[in-house]
């Protein structure tokens, strides 16, 4: 998978050593960017024997921190690991001064495995355990993000472009307009010619719910390593291109109260050696093949939940009335319900993935997903009964919409540790027990305005 003819690589290799400097970078545990400045001399180590990370690099906190009880970095000395280039990703920056190439690097350990904690090698794992089934995973995705306004409105944190001093002028909403989209344009039109550069196909672009709020959809394709990548490296690109116009794109779940959230929604079906969906039925109903891998991804759904939704900020998208499922249940072409059953063209009979927050690392996202269908495949799972609309299944699994119950539940799970080993389970369990500590020692200014004097 991800393989790259020579030629196709001298190209890339050449792109590295005429560039002024090159970027490299991996995809830590919260799925951001960490890396260095390179000389070009570097381009043949990137595709060949690999530069030297420190293996900790993977495990920090959000806010770039060693995980004191990871056992990474204090335990072992912080010793390094070699990283190597992810050959599709070496690209020119587009949006930086100058000559500058990017590179997406990969950890691989001596044997030529995947470090356990580098979330390309986590999802890799899970799409071998298809490989050997005879199955391939074809994967679509949904973004959503906001363009926000950084610190200069009226004293607020962040605003709408445009908002006054009350946030009044900004927080007018123009779903599915295409006037918001107009009055974004040179962002979002150097955002698709970025993107496209970097061979990240946006099949579409919306104005969703919220003011300055937009969805983006990644083309459907059967190789999920290189969907996982295009989501991250989409993520990256108008993160740099909204700062170069004075903007901030965030992928937090729930940047304003009382708007919109952000989610990523997950479109799956699986192929057979032929290339035939095996979830195709008819208008009305899917093959047997997409309710049993139903039955997984709901049975596993509870457990999985801090892949889906990591952050502190991630659970203010979870509450009743909205279209973030707080249950583990499923409908045909629902929306109400966790999973959304799409049969209307059953050549393209898929699932609809709807919990993940836009927040959420997408290799861990995408593993989770994908390991629990296959169990469920495997098993021949029942996903229960149907919801209808709003009436859900009494059968439906809660889904735990507290920070640290998901982190209990991820620490506990025999699901987890099938899908991600053991050491990945333990040392992401520290990571977020170490985040959730650091918020316990802060205080907002709701709780003085609250407690202070009435307490």
């Amino acid at each position: 998978m991800n393989r790259i003819a020579a030629p196709d690589l001298a190209a890339k290799a050449a792109l590295m050593a005429e560039s002024e400097m090159i970027e490299a970078f991996i995809i830590d545990v919260n799925g951001v960017p960490r890396g260095k400045w390179l000389q070009p001399d570097k381009a043949r180590a990137l595709l060949g024997t690999g530069i030297a990370m420190p293996r900790s690099a993977y495990l920090l906190d959000i806010w770039g921190r060693d995980i004191v009880e990871g056992g990474i970095a204090f335990d072992t000395g912080d010793p390094d690991g070699l990283c190597v280039a992810v050959p599709h990703s070496i690209t020119r920056m587009g949006w930086a001064e100058g000559n500058t190439a990017q590179a997406m690097l990969t950890m691989r350990e001596a044997d030529g495995g995947s470090f356990y904690l580098d979330p390309r090698g986590v999802l890799a794992n899970v799409l071998a355990r298809f490989t050997k089934a005879g199955l391939t995973p074809a994967l679509g995705v949904e973004l959503e993000f906001y363009l926000v306004d950084p610190g200069h409105t009226g004293g607020l944190k962040i605003a709408p472009r445009g908002a006054d001093e009350s946030g009044w002028r900004g927080w007018q909403i123009d779903a599915v307009g295409l006037g918001e989209i107009h009055d974004y344009e040179p962002i979002l039109r150097e955002m698709m010619a970025t993107a496209k550069a970097q061979d990240i196909t946006l099949e579409t672009l919306v104005s969703e719910s919220g003011p300055g709020q937009f969805e983006v959809t990644l083309k459907y394709a059967a190789d999920a390593l290189r969907v996982a990548d295009s989501a991250t490296l989409f993520k990256r690109t108008i993160k740099h291109v909204a700062r170069k116009h004075g903007l901030t794109a965030t992928f937090m779940a729930k940047p304003y109260g009382q708007w919109a959230g952000s989610g990523m929604h997950v479109h799956m079906s699986v192929l057979d050696t032929a290339g035939r969906n095996i979830f195709k039925g008819d208008e009305h109903r899917a093959a047997p093949a997409l309710y049993h891998a139903l039955g997984g991804i709901i049975r596993a759904m509870p457990d999985t939940m801090l892949t889906l939704a990591p952050h502190a900020n991630s659970y203010r998208r979870f509450a009743p009335g909205v279209h973030a499922p707080t249950y583990g249940d499923w409908g045909h072409d629902n929306r109400l319900a966790a999973m959304r059953v799409i049969t209307s063209d059953p050549a393209a009979s898929r699932i609809e993935h709807r919990v993940a927050g836009a927040d959420c690392n997408p290799y861990f996202a995408f593993a989770s997903l994908l390991g629990s269908a296959l169990d469920g495949l495997e098993s021949r799972a029942d996903p229960g009964d149907e919801t209808f609309g709003d009436q859900r299944s009494q059968a439906a699994p809660p889904l735990p919409i507290a920070w640290s119950s998901a982190v209990d539940r991820f620490k506990a799970s025999s699901y987890i540790q099938g899908i991600f080993g053991a050491d990945f389970q333990r040392v992401f369990t520290a990571c977020k027990r170490q985040e959730i500590n650091e918020f316990r020692r802060r205080i907002s200014d709701v709780e003085y305005d609250a407690y202070l004097k009435n307490a």
